[in-house]
């Protein structure tokens, strides 16, 4: 744990302020960086909550990471990861986004190591008490200057959205919806709750998760399948019909040759 926690004699480790980082040597701030915890604790998190929870933060990672390993752009989308800001207490969020970060494998988020914070958060609901997700959390991810905060709530099946109308603004505004699709400004992307699952859309463009991906592409190769199959059944019917008219031929010449000349 940080020196900088124990100073403050909390419970819960944080980050050194912006201003403490920037006085630090490279040694220092390795140390530091080394220190910070990568998980948090029990005390830090909300009860677990089931598929309901889990499923609705796996599928969406899922599709972004689609979505975006296709754009050819570098993002870093992560789950439950520590994430430090500075002389902030820590959180783990259920799903997060930073565009133009790399997307490479991390066991926290420092922001002032990494040069940036969190360009969007969305928090999953399923029961209990909701003042965390849809009070707190709306005034701390403002505060910090988090661009876009969505709330997805199991218990009603309906979806919450929040921005910052400006970059220098440090509360949020609510993102109204469009025939049920919330616009997100910073994924560019629609959001939509349609059938109890969280869907996503690129323009008209629905963002399939691995999973459906793959049964749509095998969908594909039975349909090239049975084509090719109605294919060679043709081309086999073809042959039986050509050698028939062949044999048919034959037969009449052999027929026409046996009868005697006028």
């Amino acid at each position: 744990m940080g020196r900088h926690a124990n100073e403050r004699g909390e419970a819960f480790p944080r980050a050194p302020t912006q201003a403490e980082w920037d006085v630090m040597g490279p040694e220092e701030r390795a140390r530091v960086v080394e220190s910070l915890p990568d998980e948090v604790t029990d005390a830090e998190l909300a009860m677990p909550e089931g598929d309901l929870h889990y499923y609705a933060k796996a599928e969406t990672r899922d599709a972004l990471l689609g979505y975006f390993g296709r754009q050819k752009r570098k993002v870093y989308i992560g789950s439950e990861l520590p994430i430090y800001y500075p002389g902030e207490r820590r959180f783990a969020p259920d799903l997060l986004v930073v565009l133009d970060a790399e997307p490479h494998k991390r066991g926290k988020w420092m922001v002032s190591k990494e040069g940036k914070g969190l360009d969007w958060v969305m928090e999953v609901h399923v029961g209990g008490d909701r003042k965390k997700d849809a009070e707190y959390n709306v005034e701390r991810y403002a505060r910090l200057g988090i661009p876009e905060y969505f709330i997805y709530d199991r218990s009603k099946e309906a979806l919450l959205g929040y921005r910052l109308a400006t970059p220098d603004a440090r509360t949020y505004t609510p993102v109204m919806p469009r025939q049920g699709r919330f616009d997100s400004q910073t994924l560019g992307l629609e959001l939509e709750v349609v059938d109890e699952k969280l869907r996503l859309w690129a323009g008209d463009e629905l963002l399939l998760e691995s999973a459906e991906l793959l049964e749509q592409m095998q969908g594909m190769m039975e349909q090239v399948q049975r084509r090719a199959d109605e294919a060679e059944r043709r081309l086999a019917e073809e042959a039986r019909r050509r050698e028939d008219a062949e044999r048919r031929l034959a037969e009449l010449e052999a027929r026409l040759g046996q009868r005697p000349p006028h």
